[in-house]
């Protein structure tokens, strides 16, 4: 069970230690992803924000919203969906890590699994020797989970 509260005074402390400003928008799009617990888009976000809390955002400040808590890596987007997710250790205050995304293709569940120092070195040096250099923060994988599958 996620401690939301937990994770929006951890969030309010990571912007405020990167010298960036939480807004109270920000707050709102994080707290919705947080209690959704699935991937979900920025036109979701906003039926969502709507129904859940009465307020009425638009696409392109969701948008805005969202590029922010990425940035911050309060959010992951997931690329496979153009979906987002919260991050699932806002909580820890170490320096966010190389993660693997399961995704659920049909219900949108996401799974995040923190990947050791010793894959991700391995990742970084095989894409070195193929001439790339690795810019995301997670690698994403299309799944089905297993209760889609019963």
């Amino acid at each position: 069970m996620v401690d939301i509260q937990a994770c929006l005074s951890q969030a309010e402390k990571t912007c405020r230690l990167q010298g960036l400003i939480r807004t109270t928008k920000r707050k709102l799009i994080l707290t919705a992803l947080l209690q959704v617990k699935k991937a979900v888009s920025a036109y979701e976000l906003v039926e969502l924000l709507e129904t859940q809390f009465k307020e009425s955002l638009a696409p392109m400040s969701i948008y805005r919203s969202l590029a922010f808590l990425e940035k911050c890596h309060l959010v992951h987007k997931l690329n496979i969906a153009n979906k987002f997710v919260a991050c699932a250790d806002i909580i820890n205050e170490a320096p966010h890590k190389t993660s693997q995304l399961f995704f659920c293709q049909l219900c949108q569940r996401v799974d995040e699994v923190k990947l050791d120092a010793t894959k991700t070195s391995d990742l970084d040096n095989k894409a070195k020797q193929f001439g790339y250099q690795i810019l995301s923060s997670h690698i994403e994988l299309n799944c089905i989970c297993n209760a889609c599958l019963r």
